[in-house]
């Protein structure tokens, strides 16, 4: 019987072990996609010498999977709840290992990008699928806030992790070996998952709207590669173009949604407080992290003068908040209206980047570690629980596009947050610099690497100043996101 047809009196029904081993395998591809965002970080230099790669390969060697990834994610999740989840798992699976021996045997530039961008795609099959069949698995509420909250810790770290394993295959083996270690993993999901998982679909009436897919693809497609690029380069009419093209074609791919009887992405669903708040606060949380994490790896690296090995494995530890955090503000939850307790979350983050707003050279790390546990600890907790919320507010036959929609929006918030504080950041850093300074040193801190020490010195000192504005920035947004978690979602189920 589905969701839907149950009386509102009968009790869910409970998962039992089958239910929570295939969780476990539902991990394996999520920890691994979230991992190739930020998988090649150290392994760039080794490429540049094997394969030469111009600038432009370079960017797009590193870019390429991120933007097809962001780009598919709403089609394919919208896909998945007309095919069948479990066969779109077990397709991206698949795709996903034979993309990773075409990335790791390439033999040229244009070969890896295209790996990449295949590796893109697979993701984009994988992502939404695990989130949409947690709904399926687990009907009841308290079960489920469980295990999205295991989900939304999986993929957190899976992106931390992405350089820390790339770092240790790299001493010991060549650059392909980081896309070689996905095949075990996919090859246990595909054959674990016929087995422990049923499938899972929508009603599956109507015809497919490609056009609509394509109109959601030619429209975030545009928008995060247009912010990404005015966060790194200032303003550039193409970039600034790229944005305007996307938000109308977006604008057309909503308008078009509303009148379809069998839509991509339901509209109504945006309307729901409980769904489109959810969103929302999202959105600002990974504004949030995603925009302050480029200044805390930059400080770990170029202010402390630690290795990449070392900054990747000291920013592993504010996540040990997370993993106490998480878990009880799930059960909180239980008992207080969830609004509070993640309105709570926000605050809690709020206060640590308002810790580390007061860093200076003089602070020693473990302060500035202990501050990134408290801001990730109540963020990844607020988080958790708006995405048990929201995937909790869609009806079943919709979970696969309403999960794609959630990561979108994600990947949206980080793309906003990289370009909102990095203003921010690069404005404070500009104002403090001397003057006297050679006009490089002036911009950013990698432009002083080859001045003299007292300006290098200088642009260290006056980079953590534009850090502690980043904080500041950071802090805002989380409570802001607190404000509408209280606003919105209040008395929400």
């Amino acid at each position: 019987m589905s969701l839907t047809a149950r009386p509102r009196t009968a009790p869910a029904a409970r998962a039992g072990r089958r239910e929570w081993t295939a969780l476990g395998v539902l991990m394996l591809p999520l920890l691994l996609v979230s991992m190739d965002v930020s998988v090649l970080y150290f392994a760039i230099p080794s490429i540049a010498a094997d394969l030469r790669p111009g600038a432009t390969q370079q960017l797009w060697i590193l870019d390429m999977y991120g933007f097809v990834l962001a780009g598919l994610l709403v089609t394919m999740g919208a896909l998945g709840d007309r095919v069948g989840r479990r066969r779109l798992l077990l397709s991206g699976a698949a795709l996903f290992g034979a993309a990773s021996v075409a990335a790791a045997y390439a033999h040229s530039a244009g070969a890896l990008i295209g790996a990449r961008a295949l590796l893109g795609i697979a993701g984009a099959c994988l992502m939404p699928s695990t989130l949409a069949l947690i709904r399926t698995l687990f009907q009841d509420p308290a079960q489920r806030a469980k295990a999205v909250t295991l989900w939304t810790t999986v993929m957190a770290s899976g992106i931390s992790l992405g350089p820390v394993v790339s770092g240790v295959l790299l001493e010991h083996f060549w650059w392909g070996s980081v896309f070689l270690v996905n095949l075990p993993a996919m090859l246990l999901l595909s054959v674990l998952a016929p087995v422990l998982l049923a499938e899972s679909k929508g009603a599956g009436d109507g015809r497919f709207d490609v056009l609509g897919g394509l109109l959601s693809l030619g429209a975030l497609l545009p928008v995060i590669y247009g912010v990404k690029e005015l966060a790194g380069g200032g303003w550039d009419p193409v970039a600034g173009a790229g944005v305007v093209v996307g938000v109308l074609l977006g604008v057309v791919f909503v308008r078009r949604q509303a009148r379809l009887d069998h839509p991509v992405v339901d509209p109504r669903l945006f309307r729901t407080p409980a769904y489109g708040g959810s969103l929302l606060v999202n959105l600002l949380a990974m504004a949030a992290t995603v925009g302050f994490a480029v200044f805390l790896t930059q400080y770990l690296q170029s202010v402390l003068g630690q290795s990449p090995l070392e900054a990747a494995l000291w920013s592993l530890v504010p996540t040990s908040g997370v993993m106490v955090a998480a878990p009880l503000a799930a059960a909180l939850a239980r008992r207080v209206d969830r609004a509070y307790v993640m309105g709570g979350g926000f605050l809690v983050s709020a206060a640590g980047f308002g810790w580390l707003a007061t860093v200076d050279r003089a602070t020693p790390l473990w302060v500035v570690l202990a501050g990134g546990a408290v801001y990730a600890a109540g963020l990844v907790s607020a988080m958790t629980l708006a995405n048990e919320l929201a995937l909790g507010a869609t009806p079943p036959e919709r979970a696969g596009a309403a999960a794609a929609v959630l990561e979108s929006g994600s990947e949206l918030g980080g793309a906003l947050g990289m370009a909102v504080l990095g203003s921010v950041g690069a404005a404070v850093y500009t104002a403090a610099m001397p003057s006297s300074a050679p006009a490089a040193a002036r911009e950013t801190l990698g432009g002083a690497s080859g001045a003299a020490p007292d300006v290098v010195d200088a642009a260290r000192g006056v980079f953590v100043e534009a850090m502690s504005g980043a904080a500041v920035g950071a802090s805002g947004l989380m409570v802001l996101a607190a404000g509408v978690a209280l606003a919105l979602l209040r008395r929400r189920t």
